[in-house]
C-alpha cells in the first residue's frame, strides 16, 4: 500500500462500498441463466432440487433486483435510459450527431433508439430494436432503426456512407454479411424510406467518444412529441411487447 495515497473521497468509498454489497449479494443470489450456461460450453442447466443442490444456501430473484436502480411504477423511456438501456451513450451521442446536423426530429429519435434491442440481445439487433419501439413510435421510425443493422455493411458514396474502417479491424477485411443481412439491405435499398435508415448509420458512431456526456434530457422534447407513452408505464402496458420491457426492469428474473 502507498502511505503516500491520498485518502479516498467520499464518492470512491461510495463506489467501493456498493461494489462491496453488489458481491456479497452475488453470493446469495444464483443468476446463471440457459445463455450463460451454453457460453461457458454446457447443453443442460439443472432444474428442480438439482437446481437448487447446485446453488446451496442461495435464492432466485423473483422481483426486483436490488443490485440495479429501483424503476418507478410507471416507467418512461427516459426512466429506461438512465436506469436499464446499456448503450444508452451511444445511442445519445448519436442523435446528438443527427440534431446538430439537423436531421429531422424522426431521425432523432430513430437515432435516439437505434441500439435499444442490444439491452436484450446483442443478435440481430435492428430487428430486436425495431420491435421493442414499434407500439410507440412512427412506423418509418420503426422501418429506419431495424434496417439500420444491414445497410451499415454496404457503403453509399452518394449519400456520403463509406464501410467503417473500424469494421475491417472488428470483423476482419474478408468479411462477408450472411444472406438475411444482404436481403434485408437489398430490400431497404429500393424501399421509399431508405434514406432514413441510411441517416442512422450516418449518424452511428463507430467510435464514439467515452469522455463526451450527453444527457437524455436533451431529447424530452422530441420523445414527448414522437413516442407513444402508455400511462400505464412501459412494460405494463400490455401491448406486444411490454415483457421485453419488463424483461429489462428485472432482467434476473427466472419465471
Amino acid at each position: 500500500m502507498n502511505e503516500y495515497a491520498a485518502p479516498l473521497s467520499l464518492s470512491h468509498r461510495a463506489d467501493e462500498l456498493e461494489e462491496q454489497m453488489m458481491h456479497e449479494l452475488g453470493e446469495r443470489i444464483a443468476t446463471r441463466s440457459t445463455l450463460f450456461n451454453i457460453a461457458d460450453g454446457k447443453v443442460e442447466m439443472a432444474n428442480g432440487p438439482a437446481l437448487k443442490a447446485a446453488n446451496p444456501d442461495k435464492y432466485f430473484l423473483m422481483g426486483a433486483d436490488p443490485r440495479l436502480p429501483k424503476m418507478p411504477d410507471k416507467p418512461t423511456l427516459i426512466d429506461f435510459f438512465k436506469h436499464r438501456i446499456t448503450p444508452a451513450a451511444h445511442m445519445l451521442q448519436s442523435a446528438s450527431l443527427a440534431k446538430r446536423r439537423g436531421a429531422s426530429e424522426e431521425i432523432i429519435l430513430a437515432c435516439l433508439l437505434h441500439d435499444t434491442g442490444q439491452s436484450l440481445m446483442k443478435t440481430d439487433h435492428g430487428w430486436w430494436s425495431a420491435q421493442i419501439i414499434e407500439p410507440y413510435v412512427a412506423e418509418r421510425v420503426v422501418f429506419a432503426v431495424k434496417y439500420h443493422q444491414a445497410l451499415r455493411f454496404y457503403p453509399d458514396p452518394a449519400a456520403g456512407y463509406e464501410y467503417p474502417e473500424s469494421y475491417f479491424q472488428i470483423f476482419g477485411v474478408d468479411y462477408v454479411p450472411p444472406p438475411h443481412i444482404k436481403a434485408a439491405y437489398e430490400y431497404a435499398r429500393n424501399h421509399k424510406w431508405y434514406m432514413d435508415a441510411r441517416l442512422v448509420t450516418l449518424n452511428d458512431l463507430y467510435a464514439f467518444d467515452p469522455n463526451v456526456h450527453v444527457s437524455i434530457d436533451e431529447f424530452a422534447d422530441v420523445i414527448a412529441r414522437h413516442f407513444r407513452q402508455p400511462k400505464e408505464g412501459l412494460g405494463y402496458d400490455n401491448s406486444p411487447v411490454a415483457h421485453m420491457w419488463r424483461t429489462m426492469i428485472n432482467p434476473d428474473a427466472p419465471l
